[in-house]
């Protein structure tokens, strides 16, 4: 025996002629979208709001160091200051007695590598008029703003230390073998032009091209012509070992810069 619906229980037809129940199944796998108060269309993402351009208004104050935004050359540059000072102004013979004890000649990196190693690089050579002392202000400020003060000591004295050693190793084995006299293990050495330059080396590339490159140009024209004047060969060839050191600190150096900066650079 057949059961009849109810009349409650009726499809009501649609406006289309077809029932309520037919329309509904060809509806079953279209997923609700709703609003944030439950108005239609809120499976559509509001737009998010484009990041603000970094300014790049010319700021020339930002080429010298300043105690919070880089710390490690505004510390060092002081520390550099006070021993051009003492050079300029002490005895000759206290002066004379402070820089053969800071001395990186094949003796000193013999007895007590770890001090003549860090006491070197307390030094310039010329004084704070020199070309490298200028170098060291603007290098390693512009340095240090893109990828850290911690970072950039450790190019600064992976530069000087690797530099160091590059140069004075050959001269103890020179004198081993008899090709130099004795005296060159006590060759007067200090300075901070090897870790200048390996910063010199790591800053140009981070830089655009059209700053690179003449940088890069000019720094190692410069050195190249000290080289063939062969005045102090042995430092000449430590410039360009130190610049070769930071040019190889790239990839590191533009990781440590995009994780500062980001991808747009600073």
């Amino acid at each position: 025996m057949e059961r009849t619906a109810p009349p409650h229980e009726t499809a009501a037809p649609t406006p289309t002629g077809a029932p309520v129940s037919e329309v509904s199944g060809l509806l079953d796998g279209v997923p609700r979208q709703r609003g944030p108060h439950g108005t239609a269309g809120a499976g559509m993402r509001a737009p998010v709001p484009a990041a603000a351009p970094r300014s790049r208004t010319l700021r020339p104050w930002r080429l010298l160091p300043t105690p919070t935004g880089t710390p490690f050359t505004f510390g060092y540059a002081i520390v550099l200051c006070l021993t051009s000072l003492i050079s300029a102004y002490a005895d000759p013979a206290l002066v004379h007695a402070l820089l053969q004890a800071s001395s990186t000649d094949v003796t000193h990196l013999v007895r007590t590598p770890e001090l003549v190693l860090i006491g070197s690089a307390l030094w310039v050579a010329g004084g704070v008029n020199s070309p490298f002392a200028i170098a060291f202000v603007l290098v390693l400020t512009a340095l240090e703003r893109r990828i850290g003060g911690l970072r950039t000591a450790a190019v600064f004295l992976l530069g000087h230390v690797l530099a160091t050693l590059a140069t004075e190793v050959p001269v103890g084995l020179a004198v081993l073998a008899g090709h130099l006299p004795g005296s060159s293990l006590h060759r007067l050495d200090y300075g901070v032009s090897f870790g200048v330059a390996a910063g010199i080396g790591a800053l140009a590339g981070l830089l655009p091209l059209w700053l690179r490159l003449p940088l890069l140009a000019g720094f190692g024209w410069m050195l190249l012509q000290d080289l063939v004047a062969f005045a102090d060969p042995m430092t000449n060839w430590g410039h360009l070992i130190a610049l070769g050191i930071g040019i190889a600190t790239w990839p590191v150096a533009r990781r440590w810069g995009v994780r500062r900066l980001g991808p747009a650079g600073g």
